[in-house]
């Protein structure tokens, strides 16, 4: 299975942004194409230390690397990732992963 993660950093406006990301943002990317699972954080997103710099973490599967790429090369795709500008006040980090069980 391959992963999607979003870490969206703290945004100038928290409220606005869980208001958009639940209403907007999370309808656009569940009609990725090749979505099988869709996660987020639920509370504060902390480090072993203590609180991060990030609001929100967001994980989405897939099948496979190609998977992704297709997913977000399509029209849906496209959308999601556009829209991310709109809310995403902080900065956002995404990464790529393909995993295996050990």
């Amino acid at each position: 299975m391959a992963h999607v993660a979003v870490m969206y950093k703290t945004p100038k406006d928290t409220a606005a942004f869980d208001k958009h990301y639940s209403e907007t943002h999370a309808p656009l990317a569940k009609k990725i194409p090749g979505l099988r699972k869709f996660e987020i954080s639920q509370g504060p997103v902390a480090t072993p230390m203590g609180p991060s710099g990030f609001h929100l973490i967001a994980t989405l599967y897939f099948d496979s690397l190609a998977a992704i790429q297709a997913g977000f090369a399509s029209a849906e795709g496209k959308a999601a990732a556009a829209d991310v500008q709109k809310f995403a006040t902080g900065g956002a980090d995404m990464i790529l992963f393909d995993t295996r069980e050990v």
